[in-house]
Formats: structure tokens, sequence, C-alpha cells
């Protein structure tokens, strides 16, 4: 089987999971959240454990009294309490983006879309959610690419650079401004229109990716740049 057949099936792989389980962006930011809780739930589990094996050595040598028992159960809920302040859910920075390997920065584009998803527009949604699915296709197919490769560096730019401005430059506009024309503008129709280019981005470079054009998609960005320039100056 030739390398574009790999990644073709591949992608059609992961195509018929999404059909056949019909999971979304916000589907697997759900099974984030929850595999979160388990962990901290292990972590009360073994803190309380360790509270009480402790107080049980301690009283062999030290009877611990009242007090003893008292400081215990404290040690105990302040554990406990610093264990339910943990967050849940994975958090990535916008900075941290450019810092991901390769390989690594479609699952955490994702992680950071979903974190940004309460401040978007419905129809912004919608989008993110389908940029969710494309970017997990695409996933596998970058561990065929060096991170030097002008084709990496093209999905680096659109992932690290391109979309955390678009996303941050809308966020950054007020929010009783965002639906209002700015100098014949609509912050956010620019903010839908440049998520959509995108997501059919993130598609065209699976489809080069598994053709093996890679010439076809490092030249690609200029066309993407011209087609949502608009709208990345959102905050401007």
């Amino acid at each position: 089987m030739s390398r574009s057949d790999r990644v073709l099936a591949d992608a059609e792989a992961v195509l018929r999971r999404h059909s056949e389980r019909g999971q979304s962006l916000t589907a697997r930011a759900r099974q984030r959240r929850n595999a979160g809780l388990i962990r901290k739930v292990k972590y009360a589990f073994w803190a309380v454990l360790a509270v009480i094996l402790g107080s049980a050595v301690a009283g062999f040598v030290v009877p611990l009294g009242t007090t003893g028992i008292m400081i215990a159960l404290g040690v105990m809920m302040a554990a406990l309490l610093l264990i339910g302040l943990l967050p849940t859910e994975t958090r990535v920075r916008t900075e941290a983006l450019a810092e991901t390997p390769l390989t690594a920065l479609p699952l955490q584009t994702e992680i950071w879309l979903e974190n940004q998803r309460k401040a978007l527009p419905a129809p912004a949604v919608t989008l993110v959610d389908s940029i969710g699915v494309k970017l997990e296709i695409l996933a596998p197919q970058l561990e065929r690419l060096g991170p030097q490769d002008p084709a990496a560096l093209e999905v680096r730019r659109l992932l690290a650079d391109h979309l955390p401005e678009l996303v941050t430059g809308y966020q950054s506009i007020p929010q009783p401004l965002r639906r209002e024309e700015r100098n014949g503008r609509v912050p956010e129709k620019q903010l839908v229109e440049g998520l959509a280019v995108i997501d059919a981005e993130i598609g065209r470079m699976s489809e080069n990716l598994a053709s093996g054009d890679l010439d076809k998609l490092a030249t690609q960005n200029r066309f993407l740049e011209l087609k949502y320039q608009e709208a990345k100056e959102l905050g401007q």
C-alpha cells in the first residue's frame, strides 16, 4: 500500500468512526471532562486514604485524641478542597499553540477551540464543530511530515497563527459591538466567514496530503491570506 493510500485509509477510517458514533467536538470535549472528573475522584480517594493511614501510623506512636482527630479531618477536608479546585477541563494557552509539536497541534488546537466556545456566536460554534472533525482527520496525516517541511510550516501557520488571530481578534471587540456594522463590516459575520474559509482550507490540506501533492499545499497559503485578511483585522 502506497503512502497516499495509507493516508486515505486513515481519513476514511476516521470519517467512518464519526458516522457510526456521531461524535462532534462537543462530544469529545465531554469525554475529556469526564476523564478529568475521574482523575479528580482518584486523587480524592488517594488523599483520603493517605490521611487515614498517616493518622493510623501516628496513633500507634502518640494517641491522637480529639485534637488529633480534628487535625486529621481538617487535613482531609483541605486536600479534598484543593482537589475540587483543580480544573476538570484541559486548558491550552493561545501562545502555547506556537510551541506545540506538529503531530500534537491538531488536538491542542481542538482543545483551544473548545475553550473559546462560550465566547462565540452560534453560527461560529457550528463551524468550530466542523473544524474539530477535520482536525481529527488531519492529525494522523501530519505524522508523515517533517517539522520543517514547507507543507508542515503551512499547517502550523494556519492552526497556530491564523486561526487564533481570527478568534482573538473577534473576542477583543466589546460584546455590544460585535453585531454592529463598523466601516462597512459586521464583526460577527466576518468571524463566521473567516472560520468557514479556515474550515475549507483544513479540508483542502487533508486532501493534498492524502494525494501526496505537498507542493500544492505549500503554495495554498497566499490564497487563504487574501480570502480572510479582512476577517483577521477584526480587532483593529
